[in-house]
């Protein structure tokens, strides 16, 4: 017969592996094979873990209380129960009473490091909650340590994925998915309860990276995982997590999430928590339908007693703009709002997230009260602040993705600009409130050998022939991913350049256009070195309806077709983008005149074919990020001196196409056949100022940085541009779909192009859609030999592309840089 200490070593093992029925059976069994004070105490404390989480959270104090109460128990057993009674009171939301359990346990557990690293790994919880990110970390760097010394890696890496949830919370985003991937490894193959633990954490770095689909996929696996084991406080916490961060996203979803969590904690007679899911329900509702004022101040002053400091401030902000949205045509109405705000000291030093409420609600007031200025001084403060978070990054993925936490701040910043009329206001929130990532200065990072071994790998099993395994591959494009986000930022970002400062720096036959694409209006900006001229261009609907299936259109376009059908649809084509360059390009010409152009276009704009325009056809034209990531490139000159080439396989006159354009420089180098290897490619990539590439290729829509080119022996993706210790200043890709970008929230595009210029190219030429290899085959020698004798690629290429014909298939290339 197993002994109840024996019996509890089992449970407590159970415990660990998810299996919580058979836990409950071998603790109860313990507590009856013993009559020892000790080790009925421990047994005690161990289903008093159980029992809260299955729902009685009352009852599981009560049986803490009661083995505290017995008289012969050790002062290392007195410790442990302290500790296990203080996480209780932890997860009803009864801080200082779980704190001084907490400090009581610390004392009895000073000389055994494995109990007390808990007590240490579960206080950190206890600052978390309250937003003391700081004493939390602190807590887990010591549970780690006391782990190691104890030789518990298992329980260290639990300390470890802690420690960074408290880098999340603290805005290390780099910092928590480096200690969550680490950790992950160790605790996630426990058993599925853990890894769902594992996975609800990060699935919420996931979403403060603006990483939304993999994030929510995460977090909704693991509340079902939780649900299927009556996991029910799990449960909700899991949807509350998701009702947290999706609130701006999908306020639908989200008011769901928090109403279903609310519903569970009040069930579980968990206030606190409660309170925190109503907070998120209120926030929601009140972006639709107003709340009672006395709700949220009874509901702030609630979440503030239970040490909930930051929840109460955004209840308090969200009522402001309640109040703002209230009968907005009374006169007194903006000081009414103007009383309930909180103290800008008390926001100052609080989450990224509730400072970015904070300056939104104020630039709200601000111009609720006429005051346009102080409401651009408040949005501009605000996207300072998302800046110097978003260049601690230095991967491209997560720079593009966290830049949505702006999207509010930005849209108001372009509504008061355009509601300006001023063009020094409307040029610089052009520059502010999109392409955010453009701005931050990028790092060469050395090479990363795993990443490279990885990218290697799915290659491999990706080539034709290749031994096919989703499963690996999914598990191989996600490491990839994650260790990427790994990389740290500059830390440094550029100041946009100013209107004046532009106009000095373009000479006189250059012109820069900002398309700005406000909610419902459509305004471009024309600069020159004399001039802003403000152009009004009509309704955004207008807009929306010819950029609908343009795409398509032009891939069709692109086809070998019957010359009866190919007449017909490319004069379709052709008509459609007479009709869209008479919405953008027509009313700016007169301020254009006979310049060639730099068009800094809004995310929407990102398919466009701008050099197929009429009116932009012939004229040399390069699309950029900003204005000012256009003027850095440009501090240096062009380098136009070597060049490289490469075919890809199974491509109609690839070979043909390289072959002749390589014809037009001296000494350039060619890879074709077997020879155009993701190895070589790379190699000749570094090594030269033009890299040409032909080859069939993918834009991933669902992840931008793993677009392909179709290489001898796989694809070469975009991750594989950021393992180049040197980039080309020009790089030519004849390829279908690479030009496109995906536009992720807040108007930031990703994409191979994007990922060149990142990586430092000067001037990407790609295509958005597809490109007839016929047609290709004409415009790039004629572009190379322009190339070659030293002409710049937009002018090079504006000679070369003729325009859109019944006779001809449509060139949609377009030089970004």
């Amino acid at each position: 017969m197993l002994t109840a200490d024996e019996l509890h070593r089992r449970g407590v093992a159970a415990i660990n592996d998810g299996r919580i029925v058979r836990a409950r059976g071998l603790l109860e069994t313990a507590l009856e094979r013993s009559a020892e004070d000790d080790i009925l105490a421990r047994v005690e404390a161990s289903l008093a873990y159980i029992t809260a989480d299955q729902g009685s959270p009352v009852a599981a104090i009560e049986l803490c209380r009661r083995a505290l109460d017995r008289a012969g128990i050790t002062a290392e057993t007195r410790g442990v129960v302290e500790g296990q009674h203080a996480l209780l009171l932890m997860r009803q939301g009864e801080v200082a009473g779980a704190l001084g359990a907490f400090g009581s346990a610390i004392e009895c557990l000073r000389a055994v490091p494995d109990e007390l690293a808990k007590v240490f790994i579960n206080r950190g919880g206890v600052h978390l909650q309250v937003g003391n990110t700081q004493a939390a970390a602190s807590d887990f760097e010591v549970a780690v340590e006391q782990f190691g010394l104890a030789g518990d890696d298992f329980n260290a890496a639990k300390a470890k994925h802690n420690l960074g949830y408290a880098s999340l919370l603290s805005g290390d985003l780099v910092g928590a998915l480096t200690a969550m991937s680490d950790a992950y490894v160790v605790i996630a193959p426990v058993s599925p309860v853990l890894r769902a633990i594992c996975e609800q954490d990060r699935a919420e770095a996931l979403l403060a990276a603006g990483l939304v689909d993999e994030g929510v996929e995460l977090l909704e696996s693991a509340a079902r995982a939780y649900g299927v084991r009556r996991l029910r406080r799990r449960q909700a916490e899991a949807e509350l997590a998701l009702a947290r961060r999706m609130q701006w996203r999908d306020p639908v979803r989200a008011g769901a999430w928090a109403r279903a969590a609310a519903g569970r904690f009040s069930r579980l007679g968990a206030d606190s928590w409660r309170a925190r899911a109503d907070a998120v329900a209120l926030a929601v509702a009140g972006s639709r339908r107003p709340v009672a004022p006395e709700t949220l101040a009874s509901l702030a002053t609630e979440l503030e007693a239970q040490g909930f400091g930051w929840a109460s401030i955004d209840v308090r902000l969200h009522g402001v703009r309640m109040l703002l949205a209230d009968h907005p045509d009374h006169p007194d109405h903006p000081d009414r709002a103007d009383a309930e705000m909180p103290p800008s000291r008390r926001t100052q030093h609080g989450p990224l997230e509730t400072r970015l409420l904070d300056h939104d609600v104020h630039a709200e007031l601000a111009a609720a009260k006429g005051r346009s200025a102080a409401a651009l001084r408040h949005l501009r403060t605000g996207l300072s602040d998302l800046h110097a978070w978003q260049s601690s990054f230095g991967s491209l993925d997560l720079q593009t993705g966290v830049a949505g936490l702006g999207v509010r701040l930005a849209a108001r910043g372009l509504a008061l600009a355009v509601e300006s009329a001023k063009a020094e206001v409307l040029f610089e929130w052009s520059e502010r409130a999109r392409m955010l990532a453009s701005r931050v200065q990028p790092v060469r990072a050395p090479e990363d050998q795993q990443i490279v071994a990885d990218l290697t790998e799915l290659r491999e099993m990706a080539a034709e022939g290749g031994r096919r395994d989703p499963e690996r591959e999914t598990e191989l494009r996600q490491r990839i991913r994650e260790r990427a986000w790994q990389q740290r930022g500059s830390g440094e970002v550029a100041d946009p350049v100013t209107l004046d400062e532009l106009r000095d720096a373009l000479d006189e036959g250059t012109a820069l256009v900002a398309y700005v694409v406000a909610a419902d209006q459509l305004v471009a900006l024309v600069v020159t070195d004399a001039d802003a001229t403000w152009v009004d261009l009509g309704a955004r609907s207008v807009l929306d309806g010819m950029l609908g299936g343009l795409l398509p259109d032009l891939d069709v376009a692109a086809s070998d077709l019957p010359d009866a059908m190919a007449g017909f649809v490319r004069t379709a084509l052709a008509d459609r983008l007479a009709a869209l360059a008479s919405l953008l390009v027509t009313p700016v010409l007169d301020a254009v005149g006979g310049r060639q152009v730099v068009l800094t276009p809004s995310g929407v704009l990102a398919g466009v074919p701008w050099t197929l325009l009429p009116g932009f056809v012939g004229r040399p034209v390069t699309v950029a990020q900003s204005a000012t990531s256009w003027l850095a490139r440009r501090t240096t000159p062009l380098r136009l001196a070597t060049a490289g080439f490469v075919a890809g396989p199974r491509v109609a006159r690839a070979e043909d196409e390289v072959v002749a354009a390589a014809k037009e420089w001296k000494d350039a180098r060619v890879l074709t056949g077997a020879d155009a290897t993701a190895a070589a490619v790379s190699e000749l990539a570094a090594s030269v100022d033009v890299l040409h590439v032909a080859a069939h290729g993918r834009h991933a829509a669902e992840n931008a940085m793993f677009t392909g080119l179709q290489l001898a022996d796989g694809s070469w993706f975009g991750y594989d541009i950021d393992q180049l210790r040197q980039v080309p200043d020009v790089v030519v890709l004849s390829a279908c779909e690479v030009g496109r970008s995906t536009v992720r929230w807040g108007d930031e595009l990703i994409g191979m192009a994007t990922a060149w210029l990142h990586a430092g190219a000067r001037c990407v030429v790609a295509s958005a859609a597809a490109v007839n290899d016929r047609a290709a085959y004409d415009v790039l020698v004629a572009v190379h030999q322009q190339l070659a004798a030293g002409v710049e690629p937009a002018t090079a290429l504006a000679a070369a592309v003729p325009a859109v014909a019944a006779g001809t298939a449509p060139v949609p290339l377009v030089c970004f840089g």
